[in-house]
């Protein structure tokens, strides 16, 4: 089995890359850099590409048995102008490259990331797959992305849209940011901490996209976020008891939006997100609950 991958040299990539590979799959990786060493196996290759501009890379597609789409510019950056049109391109552009070069005919499975900011600002709403989409940027980005994946089923390819929630992990992720105030005892919920905080352990984001892989009949969209989400004192609380650490230092609101702007904002929503259409098909959950996650990643 072929499998093709954008945004292959990002931290869910090259996991993933490692994964597909234990499973005997041969994995063609793009990406932006230059050179991608960290994976030496026979059935590994890496190409260097604009996947926003349309090139060689395409005729990658016409073998692949698989498609997983994780392309996108790091949204945890400063937000001007040219930055916000980085974020939309990286995305949108990619995937309509991608769709374009994919064959009408044979055995395809495209799986095409998305994001819970699909949903925008929701409060105490319960966030399954059916609920519509916000108004704010990430929301519209997320919405004409998920647009451009979806032109896929006109070829008759089983097409699957992962809405991710934060990823965590040991090994980097959003975990590389989020703990080391808690070990200078420094740690402490973002704003009120009332806002719902949708997560995922990478292992379960890894085993999902197995999963849907191998189950054939499954297609549609799904909320890749653990069971059981955690408000965002919650989740400090739990940090800060696992490490033996305070978590009572809570960073305002209005400091996080004058240090980083809009992105600010978004990092306050509050997204209460549910797999119901994943635990629904049969997928079972490693990780459902923070605690357990932690647990496993500050072993």
């Amino acid at each position: 089995m072929k499998v093709f991958i954008t945004g292959g040299r990002g931290f869910v990539g090259k996991h993933l890359s490692e994964f597909l590979l234990q499973q005997g799959c041969q994995v063609v990786s793009v990406s932006r850099s230059q050179s991608f060493d960290e994976i030496d196996h026979p059935d590994f290759r890496y190409l260097s590409a604009d996947t926003t501009q349309p090139g060689d890379w395409q005729t990658e597609l016409k073998d692949a048995n698989i498609v997983i789409n994780l392309a996108g510019t790091n949204i945890f950056h400063y937000w001007t102008s040219k930055y916000k049109r980085s974020i939309y391109d990286s995305r949108i552009l990619t995937t309509r490259n991608l769709v374009d070069a994919l064959s009408e005919s044979g055995d395809i499975t495209l799986i095409s990331t998305s994001a819970m900011g699909y949903y925008g600002n929701r409060g105490d709403d319960v966030l399954n797959e059916q609920e519509p989409v916000g108004n704010d940027f990430l929301a519209k980005v997320c919405r004409d992305w998920e647009a451009e994946a979806l032109k896929a089923e006109a070829k008759g390819i089983r097409t699957i849209i992962a809405r991710f929630a934060v990823v965590a992990d040991k090994r980097g992720g959003a975990m590389k940011m989020m703990i080391p105030p808690f070990r200078f005892f420094v740690g402490g919920p973002l704003g009120n901490g009332k806002q719902w905080f949708p997560w995922i352990h990478l292992k379960d984001l890894i085993s999902a996209i197995w999963y849907l892989v191998e189950n054939k009949e499954l297609k549609g969209t799904y909320n890749f976020c653990a069971p059981e989400p955690v408000r965002n004192k919650d989740m400090a609380s739990i940090i800060g008891k696992l490490l033996h650490r305070p978590s009572f230092m809570a960073v305002p609101g209005f400091a996080i939006r004058m240090v980083i702007g809009e992105l600010g904002s978004m990092v306050l929503y509050s997204q209460r997100g549910t797999p119901e259409n994943l635990v629904q098909s049969g997928f079972q959950f490693q990780y459902p609950d923070f605690t357990g996650a932690m647990k496993e990643i500050l072993s």
